[in-house]
């Protein structure tokens, strides 16, 4: 089964990658049950710092943040969530990691959509698993470890 996905821009920057490249990554992360639907908004620092601020009561701007579809079965829509990634925030961190641009970005889809599928960092154990199968995916796009 595939990630079918959306992509929002509500920035441009010629650091971001192309939409195409967006989905052609989503469609390497494994959704086991059923064909799955994620909206991609790519975001500025105010717009991610107000979402913080108001989910997860941080107030300031961050790379990624997953908001799960709270959507009846019954309606059938397949529908996994949202993920919304912070242009300058993703620019910088490569920057500062001495990471390749393009490699965090898709490291930051794939952590976010594995969030909406239930996949955590709360604890060490969660970690581990999380961590391995972004590693293992991103190994799949040519791309090497992030961590």
């Amino acid at each position: 089964m595939a990630i079918q996905l959306d992509v929002q821009l509500a920035v441009q920057d010629a650091n971001i990658p192309s939409v195409s490249e967006f989905k052609a990554w989503a469609q390497k992360i494994p959704s086991p049950e059923i064909d799955s639907n994620v909206c991609l908004r790519i975001v500025g620092e105010n717009e991610v710092r107000e979402l913080n601020k108001r989910y997860r009561n941080i107030d300031k701007p961050t790379n990624v943040l997953s908001f799960g579809a709270d959507i009846p079965e019954e309606l059938g829509l397949n529908i996994l969530g949202d993920v919304v990634i912070c242009a300058s925030v993703v620019f910088q961190e490569a920057v500062d990691q001495e990471k390749k641009l393009t490699s965090h970005w898709a490291h930051l889809l794939v952590h976010g959509i594995l969030h909406l599928q239930g996949f955590g960092h709360e604890n060490d154990s969660q970690a581990e698993i999380m961590e391995a199968l972004e590693i293992n995916i991103l190994e799949q796009l040519g791309m090497g470890n992030p961590y």
